[in-house]
């Protein structure tokens, strides 16, 4: 078997008929099946409260899924092992939804926090990583100032720098496009594009933002406000499914059958109107 072979036929991360939920009276996510390879950008996309993030919280070992499994490398991840989940985290890296920055260090500290905690590398090592990383998103040079001397696109660019400052073999990315302007979300879409073939890394962009998820993605996933995959395939693909659902989500249309409104008991009843 070549390796490219393998590489299809044994994912980096596997979701394996996955179902979870926060609590029993609620289910988030229903049978979920993806598969992501190697090297690739693989987009997630669905609207708000489709179990999107919840997903990268399951790959990272935070919560552990109702059933299935989940797949890290061939290894499954067990949530009550501390061991595993150190080693497996020590390969991944998160760029969370609102940066998650710590506000009392500077922009300096914040990015060598992971390599101040996870290795024995010299204070000039760091120094250089640190650099490094911060130019590879354009700030340098404000390496000196406080968080709250950033704006939010500033902000979420140092996020990104932070979670590839271990150079991880996963990236993941929660909603990165949010709060951008144009230029910024131009921006931010390359820099995941150019660090992904760079570095070689496997890249998780979740994201509800059609056009730029199109433009990086090697590969993309559907999922329906109910915690389903509705449609996996390549970017071209999707563009050109005839599935209804599929086709508003892409096209933004209000009409279709996806709904706007959150399932609830009639209107008048909730008003303690009688029938």
């Amino acid at each position: 078997m070549s390796p490219a072979s393998r590489l299809i036929d044994h994912p980096f991360i596997e979701i394996d008929q996955v179902t979870f939920g926060y609590d029993a009276s609620r289910t988030i996510l229903h049978d979920v099946t993806m598969k992501f390879q190697r090297g690739r950008v693989t987009a997630i996309m669905g609207g708000s409260g489709c179990g999107k993030t919840t997903l990268l919280r399951l790959i990272a070992g935070v919560h552990p899924a109702t059933k299935g499994r989940v797949i890290f490398d061939g290894e499954p991840v067990n949530t009550q092992d501390k061991e595993q989940l150190y080693r497996l985290r020590r390969r991944l890296g998160m760029l969370f939804q609102f940066g998650a920055l710590f506000t009392d260090l500077s922009v300096f500290e914040n990015v060598a926090f992971p390599l101040r905690e996870h290795t024995d590398l010299s204070l000039t090592m760091i120094r250089d990583i640190v650099l490094m990383k911060l130019n590879a998103v354009g700030l340098r040079g404000a390496a000196h100032l406080r968080i709250s001397e950033v704006s939010g696109g500033m902000a979420r660019r140092i996020a990104l720098a932070r979670a590839i400052s271990l150079d991880p073999e996963l990236i993941m990315y929660d909603e990165p496009f949010a709060g951008l302007d144009p230029i910024s979300m131009g921006v931010a879409a390359n820099l995941i594009r150019q660090l992904n073939d760079a570095t070689g890394s496997t890249s998780l962009v979740v994201s509800h933002d059609v056009q730029e998820c199109f433009e990086i993605a090697d590969y993309a996933y559907l999922m329906s406000s109910g915690g389903k995959v509705v449609a996996h395939g390549t970017p071209d693909e999707l563009r050109d499914s005839d599935d209804p659902e599929v086709r508003q989500f892409i096209r933004g249309e209000p009409d279709g059958p996806v709904r706007f409104h959150y399932p609830a008991k009639p209107f008048a009843e909730d008003l303690g109107v009688p029938p």
